[in-house]
């Protein structure tokens, strides 16, 4: 099971920005890195779970048609909801996951853009498994996943980033397109059209 709602509550109470996604320049370059490794310039439909404060989600929200964005955090949905007003295309929604993941049988709750960042590696073995099979089963022909962790241990962490990975490069419907590894952080892109860019864009 993650960490209970009560946990992030009481950080966003301390703290409307608790990891900085403000103002620290580590968390601003990773949004920008997120948003470049997307292997499409536009989604139709996509889904950010764990979207904290709604920093990235505001960033997401002028590359997508639609954006669902959802948090465990009661405080983090209000906070996430606050900072994308303005945003019609955006909705955002308290779900705990993988429990309270979009039905895949709904057309609806089909995306073509799925953004995994810093939450995987709350979850046990069984759960990473679960959400991986959530992902797998929600993401349309030609959907994508891009997920983004943080790579050094603190105490909730319940799997490293890289053992995270490893259960969604397992999935063979997926193709990795992208591999991003530094010191501090770990970002992949998979996805079920395994062309790259410039196969996509008829250049090779």
């Amino acid at each position: 099971m993650p960490l209970p709602a009560t946990y992030f509550d009481d950080m966003y109470r301390a703290d409307d920005d608790p990891w900085g996604y403000r103002h620290r320049w580590y968390e601003r370059r990773k949004q920008q890195l997120t948003l470049a490794a997307l292997p499409r310039e536009r989604y139709r439909r996509a889904f950010e779970p764990a979207c904290a404060n709604g920093e990235l989600t505001a960033l997401l929200a002028a590359r997508c048609d639609t954006l669902i964005a959802c948090d465990l955090s009661g405080r983090a949905v209000q906070l996430a909801q606050q900072r994308c007003a303005h945003l019609p295309n955006v909705d955002i929604e308290q779900r705990v996951l993988p429990r309270q993941w979009p039905d895949a049988r709904l057309p609806a709750q089909q995306f073509d853009l799925i953004v995994l960042g810093e939450i995987a590696y709350y979850l046990d073995a069984a759960d990473i498994a679960r959400l991986a099979d959530c992902v797998c089963a929600s993401l349309s022909a030609d959907g994508a996943l891009l997920a983004c962790h943080w790579r050094h241990a603190f105490v909730e962490q319940r799997q490293s980033a890289g053992a995270a990975h490893a259960v969604f490069d397992a999935c063979t419907a997926l193709t990795r397109l992208v591999h991003h590894e530094e010191p501090d952080l770990l970002l992949d892109v998979w996805s079920r059209d395994g062309r790259s860019v410039a196969q996509q864009e008829g250049l090779v």
